[in-house]
């Protein structure tokens, strides 16, 4: 069991955990000594309960986002009458630790087969968190200026989220995020291979597709906008028809090599996924299409099935979108930086190919066994 807060304590710990509180401090460190006096009566009475020692910062955090969501919830109630109301103090204290221990000690768990603590998680988060904390001052949201930059950093917040998702244990929900990941993944390698005419005519679609859900400033400036996007389609022959998915791939027509008579298509799979030179990948990722779709095999799905698959997968697009990472962001780095990053490599990029390399094992051990 944590220790509880003094009131000095606990009026530091909530000027600097919870920054921006504006309530009455001193009726929190009330409301929480409240709490804290009435988990034993709880806890003799459930045994579930008395099991769990628990964590008063995270009563705290309960009990703040309880009372400021009351207060906005029901603006003509003033904070000086609710704290003096003792049935407002019971009241915040029931719903703080009703959630409390459900969320936090018996929230639903799938079960999971994977730990936060085994390498193939925790090394790859390690990398993931590094790269993340190093690309989030140059993501600016501006694609005229950081375009590369904000679709790596996507890619590698998705890579981050299907990680947490495979220790939940959702795993076909982790293989439908890849989906995702892995389009975006190759947008970037097509970009970043096809240089500045495809760029240019990527960001020119993105503004498209602002003129094709209305989204424009103006009437004026979507009318022109749609008589630009006709005259394009009319120099390659598409018809009106074409126009959502000219609006979305058009901009592959300024990849070199891309040839709609050698079998390239405005889509995914046969224009940016055989642009980025992973059209292997196709059969992949119609089987995660499924699975995002709702599809019989998402409802009865093998769980160890496709944990290791979205695993495998999940390594290598990182593998790709690491190796990005290094030639755009290292290149201008500085030495000090450049020496950081090249320790952690030398440390963990070992480890983290072994547990790829493990999961693959496991992955064909499982199908030989399915067959």
């Amino acid at each position: 069991m944590e220790r509880k807060f003094t009131r000095e304590n606990f009026l530091d710990f909530l000027k600097t955990a919870v920054p921006n509180y504006r309530g009455d401090p001193d009726f929190l460190y009330e409301a929480s000594e409240a709490a804290f006096a009435a988990i034993p009566s709880l806890s003799s009475q459930s045994p579930i309960l008395a099991r769990f020692a628990y964590s008063p910062a995270k009563i705290v955090f309960y009990l703040v986002g309880e009372h400021a969501f009351y207060l906005e919830a029901h603006p003509g109630k003033k904070e000086e009458e609710l704290t003096k109301d003792p049935n407002y103090l019971s009241f915040l204290v029931s719903y703080a630790l009703d959630k409390y221990y459900t969320n936090e000690h018996l929230s639903y768990n799938e079960g999971s087969f994977l730990s936060s603590y085994q390498p193939e998680v925790s090394t790859l988060e390690l990398y993931l968190n590094y790269i993340l904390r190093t690309l989030r001052p140059k993501r600016k949201g501006d694609p005229t200026s950081t375009l590369y930059v904000d679709i790596l950093g996507k890619g590698l917040s998705m890579a981050h989220c299907i990680l947490d998702l495979l220790v939940g244990g959702y795993e076909t929900e982790a293989f439908s995020t890849w989906r995702t990941l892995h389009e975006n993944e190759c947008i970037l390698l097509t970009l970043v291979r096809a240089g500045e005419k495809a760029v240019k005519s990527y960001l020119e679609h993105l503004h498209y597709a602002l003129a094709f859900r209305g989204a424009l400033k103006s009437k004026e400036e979507t009318d022109e906008t749609f008589l630009q996007i006709k005259e394009e389609m009319r120099l390659h022959a598409l018809k009106s028809k074409d126009m959502k998915r000219f609006i979305e791939y058009g901009w592959l027509y300024e990849v070199e090599g891309f040839d709609e008579e050698s079998g390239y298509k405005l889509n995914f799979r046969d224009g940016v996924e055989r642009s980025a030179g992973l059209h292997s990948y196709s059969k992949v990722y119609e089987m995660s299409s499924e699975i995002a779709h709702s599809s019989p095999l998402l409802i009865y799905s093998r769980r160890s099935y496709f944990l290791l698959i979205t695993l495998i997968n999940l390594y290598e697009s990182f593998f790709r979108l690491e190796k990005v990472f290094s030639s755009i962001y290292l290149g201008s780095a500085s030495e000090s930086e450049k020496k950081r990053y090249g320790a952690l490599r030398e440390a963990y990029y070992g480890e983290l190919m072994a547990a790829y390399e493990k999961s693959k094992k496991r992955f064909s051990r499982l199908s030989s066994k399915e067959k």
